[in-house]
């Protein structure tokens, strides 16, 4: 199958047939740059035809080109062992569309540059992005997308069909400038005299095109103007899906999407909401739980193929996450009963059906009847053996979800201490609404009407499990110890740490019930989707902006994580260089604004946590502040020069064990400021609880 291919014949006219097709391109495409250490990010979407290039430069330069489509790729990997090569960052987008007698390929055409080198060709793949990502961690790619080369002159080309024998994938490289040498088994990209090598990139897919969400249609004017954001937001937003990131997740994430939902909601209009609702409802389970990731396009064939012999493209869904089996109601409880748009398009909403037939209102009721019954056993009996806990054989089941994550624990506090109660009184309110009635049998309505209740003993005695305390001096220790092993200065955090004990929720319960003692930003999530006792909003706040490394804060962001206070053994696990481990993610960093917004809009806190608040919310607003220009990638590391931390861009570094994407979903949450709105309407009631001057903004 892989010697058959439909494009062989026509290599000869490939290129030429190309160029022309993109002259018919519409005049207005979304074209932006990112550009963070040594990659470079060119995005490109014209109606049918969208693309991500990547360029990342050094002694091991890559080339990739990602597509939403079907969540597909072309790639090269390549050495350049005797000068790094620098791609230069004026590389300039065409689209391409050409027929095929399977169908259609689309994507990109673009001339690049770079100095140095020469550089050879060590590894190719033309596939699903899985396949792709695969190949970086483990660094094996399945035999069945291996594609031969094909050498014309100064022209190499890739090609290949789909393994289902769907239209498949396109990759030429034409050297412009320096030259071309070896054959199929050894191609090395010259530069020229001058040191030049250019080249003229194209990369195809066969896979179906995703409908964008017009622009327009996507803010309302709560939205901030930041141009860098919307244009991620609407390169990821489709009406099939909102992908999560881009280039290694351009596909459906069931935590992502609900969790952008709602920290955006209130700067969206109806129509990304919906869509973002719509794909999570589409992809329950029989049970009601959220899909968490799909396996599509060639991926999926490839699994189909291994497991039962069958080649089809169906996807697969994977449901083994537990968070975001309760944030599907507390997204909708937002969008139905407290926006304006959603109020009035309730009813229209819930009627709407699924690809199998179910109302959008039953398919609600079926995960809110999954959440109840997963949360009634500690609800009537409040030990920590009836908490939500990660599902048997796996290590992961919340965003932290790179096997270390959770330092071994098995209770993720954020589940726990957060998620399900608030799950539990968003099903309440809609219950108590009306609003689901229709949808739900006698069973099911008697069933949520048990929800109020148990949110109450849910948010009274979940917490309390997590809670982590440490007398004064031992915290001391702990703080210089760890301080000295990874290099930092600890004049500011110990300074911080105060006479009292140090007080935190842990990271999660081990299987025993024990506390994992992992500092940890998911403290946040309580401010933003709860109301806790005032203590405890001071307890959070203090335990969230204490300085690193006695606490979170740096001043490029709250890294997610800090075992300072853990077993030595977990600080491998923690590290800078680890996915989430003392890194910054950005969309962290808006649930902590997010969450102070709403708490200083109560006006029945103490003075001392409306103190808290204040200054927490000037240390947040300056660090994001200092990380402005990687405000929409996925995370970031750091670096410590003369005592302050910089931005380092995470995956850049030998050590890191993966990379960031410069455009993820979540991050564009920034594009909504509660802090803000709130500032202007004058409802910042816990500056005159503590007895401060409206902050103006």
């Amino acid at each position: 199958m892989l010697a058959c291919n439909r494009l062989r014949g026509l290599f000869a006219l490939a290129l030429p047939f190309l160029l022309l097709a993109a002259a018919a391109a519409s005049a207005e495409p979304l074209r932006f740059s990112v550009s963070e250490g040594r990659v470079h990010n060119e995005f490109f979407r014209d109606g049918p035809v969208a693309a991500h290039l990547v360029l990342t430069s050094g002694a091991e330069p890559r080339l990739v080109i990602a597509f939403p489509a079907g969540n597909s790729g072309v790639v090269l990997w390549l050495d350049a062992p005797r000068e790094p090569l620098t791609w230069r960052t004026d590389a300039d987008l065409r689209p391409v569309e050409r027929a095929d007698g399977a169908g259609t390929l689309r994507g990109v055409s673009a001339e690049i540059a770079a100095a140095g080198g020469p550089v050879t060709v060590e590894h190719a793949i033309l596939s699903n992005v899985r396949v792709i990502r695969d190949y970086g961690y483990t660094g094996e790619t399945p035999a069945e997308v291996m594609t031969v080369p094909e050498v014309d002159g100064n022209t190499v080309v890739w090609q290949r069909e789909r393994l289902d024998g769907a239209p498949g994938y396109y990759l030429s490289v034409e050297v412009l400038a320096g030259t071309l040498a070896g054959d199929k088994d050894a191609i090395e990209l010259r530069p020229d005299g001058d040191g030049e090598l250019r080249l003229r990139v194209t990369g195809l897919t066969g896979d179906d095109p995703l409908t964008p969400i017009p622009e327009r249609e996507l803010l309302n004017a709560a939205a901030n103007p930041d141009a860098r954001l919307r244009q991620i937001l609407a390169f990821l937003s489709y009406e099939e899906k909102l992908l999560a990131g881009s280039w290694r997740f351009n596909t459906y994430f069931g935590r992502d999407t609900l969790m952008s939902l709602a920290l955006l909601m209130p700067a969206l209009q109806p129509h990304p909401v919906e869509a973002g609702l719509s794909a999570v409802l589409e992809r329950l389970d029989p049970a009601g739980e959220v899909a968490h990731e799909e396996d599509i396009g060639e991926y999926a064939v490839l699994r189909r193929l291994a497991e039962s012999g069958e080649a089809s493209a169906k996807p697969i869904y994977d449901y083994k996450m537990i968070d975001d089996d309760f944030l599907l109601a507390i997204v909708a409880a937002e969008y139905l009963l407290d926006t304006p748009a959603g109020r009035e398009r309730a009813a229209a909403f819930l009627a709407r059906k699924t690809a199998s037939g179910e109302t959008y209102g039953a398919a609600l009721v079926r995960n809110f009847e999954f959440v109840v019954a997963a949360a009634s056993a500690f609800a009537r009996d409040p030990d920590w053996r009836h908490l939500v806990a990660l599902k048997p054989g796996w290590n992961v089941g919340n965003w932290r979800d790179s096997e270390e994550g959770l330092g071994g624990g098995r209770y993720p506090y954020d589940v726990n201490g957060v998620f399900v109660p608030a799950a539990l009184a968003a099903i309440a309110r809609l219950h108590e609404s009306g609003l689901i009635e229709r949808h739900a049998g006698t069973e099911a309505a008697e069933a949520l009407a048990n929800a109020g209740t148990f949110a109450r003993t849910w948010q009274r005695r979940a917490p309390g499990y997590f809670l982590t305390e440490l007398p004064a001096d031992a915290a001391r220790d702990e703080v210089r110890r760890y301080a000295e092993r990874i290099g930092v200065k600890a004049a500011r955090a110990l300074a911080a740490l105060g006479d009292g004990p140090v007080r935190f929720h842990a990271v999660a319960l081990d299987a025993n019930g024990e506390p994992v003692p992992v500092l940890n930003t998911d403290e946040a999530f309580a401010l933003f989707f709860l109301d806790p006792p005032p203590d405890a909003v001071e307890g959070s706040v203090t335990a969230l902006l204490r300085p690193f490394p006695a606490g979170l804060m740096t001043d490029v962001g709250p890294v997610v994580a800090n075992p300072v206070y853990a077993d030595d053994a977990l600080e491998p696990g923690f590290g800078r260089s680890r996915y989430h481990g003392t890194v910054i993610w950005s969309w962290q960093q808006a649930v902590l604004a997010a969450g102070i917004a709403r708490q200083l809009a109560r006006a029945d806190l103490t003075p001392a946590a409306c103190n808290a608040l204040l200054k927490a919310q000037e240390r947040v607003e300056s660090a994001k502040a200092r990380a402005h220009a990687v405000r929409g990638s996925e995370l970031w590391s750091w670096a410590e020069i003369d005592g302050r931390y910089a931005v380092a861009p995470f995956g850049q570094r030998a050590e890191d064990v993966t990379e960031s994407n410069a455009a993820q979903l979540w991050s564009t949450v920034h594009l909504y400021s509660a802090y803000d709105d709130l500032a202007r309407s004058g409802e910042i009631a816990c500056a005159s609880v503590a007895g401060q001057a409206m902050p103006s903004r």
